[in-house]
């Protein structure tokens, strides 16, 4: 449940095209596991970005952010729909938001597909703050 009020919640932020050039861009999180949804919203707002975590790619399609994005940090292995076919849906509704992708798992193939459907980053689990900081960089160029 959000207990931030309306004016501070990253997602109540004014549109990038209006914004200040100090505004911070959020960054959203959707990874079912509980410790990294919270941990990392944390760490990303220490390098200051807005931040905000969702439990599942359907939390986060159905939520006020999607279009506020301007990176999202996607698990790959999610219970029901996956990071990958919520990265086939962004690109079925033509959002395109750059990702970076996180997993505990080592599968190649899966590395591949992400890469293939326009993943910018694939980071795993555990990663570190440079890593994180670097493939943030790549993503946001041009945003």
């Amino acid at each position: 449940m959000d207990t931030l009020p309306a004016a501070r919640h990253p997602c109540a932020m004014k549109s990038q095209q209006g914004k200040s050039p100090g505004a911070r861009s959020l960054v959203s999180v959707v990874d079912d596991d509980e410790s990294i949804r919270d941990s990392l919203p944390d760490l990303l707002n220490e390098f200051g970005f807005a931040a905000r975590g969702f439990p599942s790619a359907e939390a986060y399609l159905s939520s006020d952010c999607v279009d506020k994005t301007r990176c999202l940090i996607l698990d790959v292995t999610m219970p029901a729909m996956s990071g990958l076919d919520l990265q086939r849906e962004l690109m079925r509704r033509r959002q395109e938001i750059p990702i970076i992708f996180i997993t505990a798992g080592k599968d190649e193939t899966l590395r591949a597909r992400a890469f293939e459907q326009g993943a910018v980053k694939f980071l795993s689990k555990p990663f570190s703050e440079t890593a994180l900081l670097e493939a943030l960089d790549v993503a946001l160029q041009g945003n």
